[in-house]
C-alpha cells in the first residue's frame, strides 16, 4: 500500500452499537494529479466509478485538506465544487459520487460510522441530505482528530470503539461549530454586541431596543439572532433574566417578589407562572431545593 494511504476497516458488534455510535472505517489518502481514483486497497463495497457512483450503508464524514474536486448525490444532483477546507457527509442508502480534479488531486480524511445517535441527529435536522457540503476552511484540530481515530483503530485496544465514538461526536460537533461560524462570519460581531448589551441591561432593555442600538431593522435582527443563537431576542432576554433569578434565589435571602422586580419582571403573576413552567417548580420550592432545605 502507498505511503500516501492509511486506512482501517473495522467490524462492529451489537454491543458497540448499544453506545449509540460505532465506527466501521477510517483513513486518509493523498491522490496525486492524474492518479486513478479511488485507488486500489479498498474493499469492493467501497469502490466506485465516477459515472456509476455508489450507495453505502453507513454515514461517512470526509474532509478535504488539499486539492479540489466535486460531489454529487441523489439529493444534490448537480456538481458541487469541493476545495481545500471542504467537509462533506455521506448518508446511508443515498446514491453519491465524488472525485478529485485530475489536474490537482487531493488529500482526504474520512471516518465511517453507524448508530442510533446519528439517525436521531439527522431526523432532528442537524444534518441534511440536501445540504451535505460545508466549506469550513482548514483547522488543525480536525486533522488531529482524524489522525487520532486512525491510530485508535490501528491499535484496537480494549474499549477502542468507545474512544472512536467520542472522536466522531467531537468531529461532528466541531463541523457544526465551524460551519455556523463561517455562515455567520459577517454578522457574528453584531450578534456578540447584542448579547453584551443584553447581559449588561437585561433588566430594562427590550429586543426592539437592542436592534435599534445596532442600527438594524427588528425583523432582520430577530431572524439573524434566532438563526445564530437558537433563541428569539425576546426569549434570550427572558432566559438571561431567569438565570439571574435562579442565582439570586440560590445565593440570597431576598424576598421572591423583590428578586423578580429587580431582574426586570414587572408583573409578578406572569413571572410566577412563567418560572413554574420553565423549571417545573415554584420560586420558593426552587430556593428550598438549591439551598438544601427541601426534604
Amino acid at each position: 500500500m502507498s505511503d500516501n494511504i492509511h486506512l482501517k476497516y473495522l467490524a462492529i458488534n451489537k454491543s458497540d452499537l448499544l453506545w449509540g455510535l460505532a465506527v466501521n472505517s477510517v483513513g486518509t489518502q493523498t491522490i496525486g494529479a492524474g492518479e486513478p481514483y479511488p485507488p486500489t486497497g479498498h474493499p469492493s463495497r467501497y469502490l466506485f466509478t465516477e459515472e456509476r457512483g455508489r450507495v453505502l450503508q453507513e454515514y461517512q464524514l470526509l474532509y478535504i485538506t488539499e486539492g479540489e474536486g466535486y460531489f454529487r448525490s441523489k439529493s444534490v444532483p448537480h456538481k458541487v465544487p469541493l476545495t481545500r477546507g471542504s467537509l462533506f457527509l455521506l448518508f446511508p442508502g443515498e446514491w453519491h459520487t465524488y472525485r478529485p480534479n485530475p489536474s490537482t488531486g487531493w488529500t482526504e480524511y474520512w471516518i465511517g460510522f453507524n448508530g442510533a445517535l446519528m439517525e436521531d441527529w439527522e431526523k432532528n435536522g442537524f444534518f441534511s441530505r440536501e445540504r451535505p457540503v460545508a466549506r469550513i476552511g482548514l483547522h488543525e484540530d480536525l486533522v488531529s482528530l482524524y489522525a487520532e481515530a486512525i491510530r485508535t483503530a490501528s491499535e484496537q485496544a480494549s474499549g477502542f470503539q468507545q474512544r472512536l465514538m467520542g472522536i466522531v461526536t467531537h468531529l461532528l460537533g466541531q463541523s457544526i461549530y465551524y460551519n455556523r461560524r463561517e455562515t455567520f462570519s459577517e454578522v457574528a460581531e453584531q450578534i456578540s454586541r447584542a448579547k453584551i448589551l443584553i447581559s449588561e441591561q437585561f433588566r430594562t432593555i427590550s429586543a426592539e431596543q437592542v436592534a435599534a442600538r445596532l442600527c438594524m431593522g427588528y425583523s432582520n435582527f430577530r431572524k439573524i439572532f434566532k438563526e445564530y443563537t437558537g433563541f428569539s431576542p425576546a426569549k434570550y432576554i427572558q432566559e438571561i433574566r431567569f438565570s439571574k433569578v435562579k442565582e439570586a434565589l440560590t445565593n440570597s435571602t431576598l424576598p421572591v417578589k423583590q428578586i423578580a422586580y429587580d431582574m426586570g419582571f414587572d408583573n409578578y403573576d406572569y413571572f410566577f407562572t412563567a418560572f413554574r413552567r420553565v423549571t417545573g417548580m415554584t420560586p420558593s420550592d426552587y430556593r428550598d431545593m438549591t439551598q438544601g432545605k427541601a426534604l
